[in-house]
């Protein structure tokens, strides 16, 4: 595959080291130590596809990098990867830019609930849903997510519960870190108690595209009812490797709900128009369909490989079924040790890094999330380590 599309290949290894990469040049500050596989924060170690590197050289040739306005194509490629990838027919009023999906977190708890007001999370879950509660002086309501038999499913009736004196629901979807893709029925019976309490729900669905073949994200504004609580999260930075660029898009058909969060990122007085963020946004909507295609099938078998390794060489490890992310949630509790031995031998036995599970609540106690958004050799090394550190001590 060349041109403009360029060579994918997903087994290249690419040096990351001395690029400032969080991922790689933070290893230290995280593990206290550098020599460790990262497989922790939520990048890939794919080449960016190759549309959006050229794209990206082409605006830095114009010399003049000044203040910038969101421009129409921006809003009608949103548009059309919607209703392209997701069968969503948005509009351009509800769109609203914004820098990145955890700063719009923090906008929505701010924008929907008062000081000591409840807001509603789902853990095991991304770890800034808690701190945009606490850190915000709002009551984190926790209505954990069910655990049998090695699948999650969402506890309705506690939700309802928590329903009752709460404002505001974090939902996140599909889930990070237990790979869950909620389904139009369970989403359903979330709208349902959404609509009994008059809950805002603030959808985070930034991994809406990272979905496997046997399986289908439903974006849940599409739910006839939705439109007047729901504020949909989306970017294209997981997908095509751009976080780091921080642009992202909340999609809010509701008026006043949008003007209510578009008032809090006012009084923040930061830009989220960048030159070249909205350069790479636009281009990966535009030209990214082929090679998405081709990452979710080389995801797809790199999942399968790392679960049969699992199954066969290390059962010890427990991979909760991924429906979607590049995120594997591991249960370690076969392994009996307690979460700090686990770190402790992940890091200085294993000789890799990966998020403990704990990051994502109590609930993680026990587990690890692995990042599998690497060449697969990569992956299988991280494996191989596990299993290699951990037959020496038995």
């Amino acid at each position: 595959m060349n041109g403009e599309i360029g060579v994918i290949d997903f087994d290249q290894i690419i040096n990351r080291d001395g690029t400032s990469s969080t991922k790689y040049d933070g290893r230290h500050g995280m593990f206290g130590k550098s020599d460790v596989i990262p497989a922790w924060v939520a990048d890939m170690d794919f080449a960016t596809p190759n549309a959006i590197t050229n794209a990206l050289v082409e605006r830095a040739r114009h010399p003049i990098y000044g203040y910038t306005l969101f421009p129409d194509s921006l809003y009608e490629v949103s548009i059309d990867w919607m209703q392209r990838r997701h069968g969503w027919t948005i509009e351009r009023d509800w769109i609203v830019m914004c820098p990145g999906v955890v700063p719009s977190l923090n906008a929505a708890v701010m924008a929907f609930t008062k000081p000591g007001e409840s807001v509603i999370i789902q853990p095991p879950v991304y770890f800034p849903f808690f701190s945009a509660i606490t850190q915000t002086g709002r009551n984190l309501v926790e209505n954990p997510l069910k655990y049998v038999q090695g699948r999650y499913a969402i506890d309705f009736d506690h939700l309802e519960h928590c329903a009752q004196n709460a404002h505001l629901l974090l939902l996140c979807s599909p889930h990070n870190p237990v790979g869950r893709v909620w389904s139009p029925q369970e989403l359903e019976l979330v709208l349902q108690i959404a609509e009994k309490y008059n809950l805002i729900i603030f959808s985070d669905e930034i991994h809406a595209d990272l979905i496997y073949p046997d399986h289908k994200h439903t974006v849940f504004a599409t739910l006839k009812g939705s439109g007047n609580r729901i504020i949909t999260a989306m970017a294209p930075s997981k997908t095509f490797n751009i976080p780091g660029l921080n642009l992202s898009m909340l999609i809010i058909p509701d008026k006043k709900i949008r003007n209510t969060i578009i008032d809090v990122f006012n009084t923040w007085h930061i830009s989220a128009s960048n030159p070249f963020s909205i350069t790479a946004f636009e281009t990966a909507y535009r030209k990214g369909d082929e090679w998405l295609e081709t990452l979710l099938v080389y995801l797809r078998n790199t999942r399968d490989s790392a679960a049969d390794f699992l199954a066969d060489q290390l059962p010890q490890i427990k991979l909760i079924p991924s429906e979607g992310t590049y995120l594997l949630w591991l249960d370690c509790s076969a392994m009996n040790m307690t979460d700090a031995a686990l770190k402790r031998f992940f890091i200085h036995e294993a000789g890799i890094g990966m998020s403990p599970g704990t990051l994502f609540g109590d609930q993680g106690s026990g587990f690890m999330r692995l990042n599998i958004g690497a060449p697969k050799k990569t992956v299988m090394q991280v494996l191989g380590n596990i299993r290699q550190a951990y037959m020496q001590r038995t």
